[in-house]
């Protein structure tokens, strides 16, 4: 078996930047074991794979350790793949995924690709035991995002506070939320010369950091645009790489404005 692969670098200006996401278009799934296998190989945050369907692409994204019901660079990156590697015409792409719906990436003049996901709201809870010990501080506030977004936010003051948390992966991995297992912890501020900014933990799903992080931004979306009044905001997510997105906040619906560098075009060779 020959599939092809690509490597995107998402919500990044050039290669080297942002979040990189392999993309594999398939002509129709596979054993589900092939596809985490592929994933855990990649060693990347996500794997996307694409099967045709009538109204454009079925969209599934696995980490190395686990499926995902969102993600939201590997998409932007499927689309860029559409666009410029398959030959989707048109400027816009649908993804039909198992768990959040019909996803939608556009083109917009000048190299952007938009992004549209769920609006996803958030609740005021307890800080779970452990969590300071886990980040290595102690947010001003904590929140749980409702699905398909079920992270837990950690709010701190200041940017300078999230650029230094060093948090220790083991305990974060272990930390557990209204009797379930946390998948990721968003760290998030208000910026300075963005609106917001933050760091994504997921190490519950095989990934310590994730450099950038588009679905934790249809929740950040909703969460700063009503406490800054404002429903268009810049964001940076504070990784190593780093990575930048516009959020455009709807009624129902965030949608992120990006850029995407091709990095690798490849072949896997499964035998």
């Amino acid at each position: 078996m020959s599939l092809r692969l690509f490597q995107v670098d998402a919500f990044a200006a050039r290669v080297f930047e942002g979040n990189p996401a392999a993309v594999v278009p398939l002509d129709a799934w596979p054993d589900d074991a092939l596809l985490q296998r592929i994933a855990l190989e990649n060693n990347l945050s996500e794997t996307a794979f694409l099967v045709p369907d009538a109204r454009g692409y079925e969209l599934r994204w696995f980490t190395p350790a686990a499926e995902v019901d969102l993600c939201g660079h590997a998409t932007l990156a499927s689309g860029f793949v559409a666009f410029n590697e398959l030959g989707h015409e048109g400027d816009v792409v649908r993804f039909t995924t198992r768990r959040a719906g019909e996803l939608v990436v556009g083109r917009r003049g000048d190299g952007d690709l938009t992004l549209e996901l769920p609006r996803v709201t958030s609740d005021a809870v307890d800080a779970p035991d452990g969590l300071t010990e886990a980040l290595g501080a102690t947010p001003h506030e904590t929140r749980l995002g409702r699905a398909p977004v079920e992270d837990l936010v950690a709010v701190f003051e200041t940017k300078a506070q999230v650029r230094a948390l060093a948090p220790d992966m083991r305990r974060l991995a272990a930390l557990t939320a209204n009797g379930r297992t946390v998948r990721g912890v968003i760290a998030t501020a208000k910026g300075d010369e963005v609106d917001v900014v933050s760091r994504f933990f997921g190490p519950a799903v095989g990934v310590d950091e994730d450099p950038f992080t588009g679905s934790a931004h249809s929740l950040l979306g909703d969460l700063w645009s009503e406490r800054l009044g404002r429903t268009t905001l810049t964001a940076r997510q504070l990784s190593a790489r780093g990575g930048r997105a516009t959020v455009e906040v709807g009624v129902e619906r965030v949608t992120l404005v990006g850029r995407c560098a091709l990095y690798l075009r490849g072949e896997i060779v499964v035998r």
